[in-house]
């Protein structure tokens, strides 16, 4: 069967040249696992720096041989566990960029397609909407009434954050986006009252005007520079949800905050790892997938078809490129 690695170790951006397609043999189905075929896999920016051994003390892939972490979305092609049969689909974290995989019980979730679409499960049911859920949920704890804002706005945690937040109560939605093709799908598909193009020059002046009572939730995917035009705005007593640090994954100066604002705003600052809520998958799926399914929470996907492929997607995913969720369909 085919798997995707690296060619060589990274010290910078992936990109599409890093990587290459090899043989391998096909993995035996352990007792008490499965077998597993992938349909889907989910390509996330913290790929990017788990490459270069840089994300949560986590190793990289092995140069020529180790797997490339990725969800999954794959089918039961063989089982030797009670928990699920020949058929059925399972989602799995533990996954990777190859065709099929082997999984002990403790490494899947069994996942229902009546429920909400297969390809749902690698994002907005995955592990970006989990991130969203329990950024707006559990932490931040939206109230009905309130504003909401959220940068990197047009992606899958983004968008599913700010969408959850309506279904919650939220009175308004403010997004931050990259140009007008992203704001313009921030707006249309994903409900945001605004969104604000931060490549446009002075797009920091229109921000008191989207959000004319202040904002009561802010969930920060970027860094410093969007967290502290954020701070500015913030109503007293506001929450801050810290996702996460997609400018500066690949270099320049660490992110920085102003302790003094967030004192003066009286402002409850919360970090989001997103690990801390693997026990909660089945309550997040009960809440977010009814309205998937009736399309309320929208989704969109930047997908190609094919391992090949998985690497030019990578290289777009870090450079921003991407509109949507990056999926790789096999």
């Amino acid at each position: 069967m085919k798997q995707v690695v690296l060619k060589h170790a990274l010290t910078d951006k992936p990109k599409a040249k890093d990587f290459e397609l090899i043989d391998i043999d096909t993995p035996n189905c352990p007792d008490g696992g499965i077998l597993a075929e992938i349909l889907y896999i989910s390509l996330d920016p913290y790929v990017g720096t788990r490459l270069r051994g840089q994300h949560m003390g986590e190793a990289a892939p092995t140069p020529g041989s180790g797997l490339i972490p990725g969800a999954i979305v794959a089918e039961v092609v063989e089982s030797r566990s009670s928990k699920v049969h020949k058929g059925q689909f399972i989602h799995a974290m533990d996954g990777g960029w190859t065709e099929r995989v082997a999984l002990y019980d403790d490494q899947y979730q069994v996942i229902d397609p009546k429920a909400a679409p297969l390809d749902a499960y690698v994002g907005v049911l995955g592990m970006p909407g989990l991130t969203a859920w329990s950024g707006v949920t559990q932490l931040a704890r939206i109230q009905e009434g309130e504003t909401f804002l959220v940068d990197a706005a047009s992606g899958p945690v983004g968008a599913t954050a700010a969408q959850i937040a309506k279904v919650r109560g939220a009175a308004r939605t403010i997004g931050i986006a990259g140009g007008p093709q992203k704001c313009k799908l921030a707006e249309e598909t994903f409900g945001y009252d605004r969104c604000l193009d931060y490549k446009s020059e002075g797009w920091e002046n229109e921000l008191a005007s989207a959000a004319p009572n202040g904002i009561d939730v802010h969930f920060e995917n970027v860094g410093d520079k969007m967290l502290g035009l954020a701070m500015q705005h913030l109503n007293l007593y506001g929450r801050v949800v810290l996702c996460g640090l997609a400018g500066h994954y690949h270099g320049g100066a660490p992110a920085m905050t102003s302790v003094g604002m967030i004192v003066g705003k009286r402002a409850q600052m919360m970090g989001l790892v997103v690990y801390d809520y693997y026990d909660r998958w089945d309550k997040f799926r009960a809440e977010i997938a009814p309205h998937v399914k009736s399309g309320k929470i929208a989704y969109v996907h930047d997908e190609v078809e094919g391992l090949a492929q998985a690497g030019g997607l990578m290289e777009r995913l870090v450079s921003g490129k991407n509109v949507g969720k990056a999926v790789v369909k096999l």
